[in-house]
């Protein structure tokens, strides 16, 4: 039986074509960036043109892109950064319900040191609206960070609408667009962000490399201290075969892009088409419509997830319920919880479906009928 890997959200397989560049860099680019020497310049010159590359795949500059260690760090530099930086002009902070949780305990920790924060609802599909950030916002408000795109359940939020409405305020603007970049085409100049997050191995790159960008001019207070790097705004010693891997993804991406959209939402048809010709009952969790196309969430009433779970990796699907960082807890999904309220049925039969690089149709046809049976037989067991 060969296994279908489905979680391509949680993390994603790097690309061959990642592991030769980062394979070749680690034998020959040795040297430290910031080193004078033949060595370091070499390095130096491969970091500058890698950042490049990155800088153009949001349509920034390469001065406002800060090299960081993943999503994680880009976020909490955001956050914590722009909230130490900004304290004096004020201690508001509006997030959402759904945000990922690197988002979200940061934000629970500046409460804690006096920080007010806003977490404002979501309606059934996941989404915010604009509205109520608007009534959110205060004279107060240094700060505004909510998602691009659910990692979850996929809701792209209006990012576009906010930014508007935030260009007549003081408040500094930041997205995760951590599930989105690679997928969706970002551009912050139209977007109107002042920071945003993203991670390369979510993007068939390797683990433990991101970036943050930095709009010049954004107030931010470091989070580490030591060398000059990255402008003086992040130390350490710039991982150069990790770079080199990271902007390799970043331009197979780029390349692909349109050609997966299509065929992500393709996949998405198809598996739905297998749960009807098997006659289950199941219901969509979110919105097809205006979602991130490489992640479907579907909830299957009368089956509990932790068994599910169990049962789909028994017959080889790979699948979540939900964020990576929450995988094995029983804790339900907070996103689910925000959606449709803490008894919902949703909350405890959902799975999560993630596509990415290599899957074929009939890997997914294969994987929507071994995941209908499961289905039939855990609510005839139940």
């Amino acid at each position: 039986m060969n296994t279908i890997y489905l979680d391509h959200a949680a993390t994603t397989p790097m690309a061959k074509e990642v592991i030769a560049r980062m394979t070749d860099a680690m034998g020959r680019y040795y040297g430290n960036a910031s080193s004078i020497h033949a060595a370091g310049r070499e390095a130096r010159k491969y970091l500058d043109e890698a950042r490049f590359i990155l800088a153009q795949s949001i349509h920034a500059q390469t001065s406002e892109i800060i090299l960081t260690s993943g999503g994680t760090e880009a976020d909490n530099m955001a956050i914590f950064g722009t909230a130490y930086a900004r304290r004096q002009e004020g201690k508001h902070i509006i997030t959402t319900q759904v945000e990922h949780h690197a988002v979200l305990h940061a934000c629970e920790k500046l409460e804690k040191e006096g920080f007010d924060v806003t977490y404002l609802p979501v309606d059934e599909t996941g989404r915010v609206r604009v509205e109520n950030v608007a009534s959110a916002l205060r004279d107060d408000t240094i700060l505004v960070t909510i998602m691009y795109g659910n990692n979850e359940v996929g809701t792209i939020q209006p990012i576009l609408e906010i930014g508007d409405l935030l260009k007549g305020h003081q408040a500094t603007f930041h997205t995760d667009a951590v599930q989105a970049y690679g997928i969706e085409e970002l551009n912050v100049e139209l977007l109107g962000v002042d920071l945003l997050s993203v991670s390369a191995h979510k993007i068939n790159g390797p683990k433990g490399i991101g970036f943050l960008f930095a709009r010049q001019g954004v107030k931010l207070e470091n989070l580490l201290y030591g060398g000059s790097q990255e402008k003086k705004r992040r130390a350490g010693t710039e991982n150069i075969p990790a770079v080199l891997g990271f902007a390799a993804a970043v331009q197979m991406a780029a390349d692909g892009r349109e050609t997966n959209r299509s065929k992500y939402n393709d996949f998405k048809q198809l598996l739905i088409k297998q749960f009807d010709e098997a006659e289950i009952s199941y219901k969509v969790n979110g919105t097809l419509d205006n979602a991130l196309p490489h992640v479907l969430n579907v909830s299957f009433p009368g089956t509990n997830v932790e068994s599910f779970l169990v049962n789909m990796d028994m017959e080889g699907i790979l699948v979540s319920s939900g964020s990576a960082c929450t995988a094995g807890s029983i804790d339900p999904s907070h996103v689910l919880v925000a959606m449709f309220g803490d008894g919902a049925e949703e909350i405890r039969s959902s799975i999560r479906f993630s596509f990415g690089l290599g899957l074929t149709d009939g890997e997914i046809a294969e994987a929507g009928k071994r995941t209908a049976a499961i289905v039939k037989r855990l609510v005839k067991n139940k």
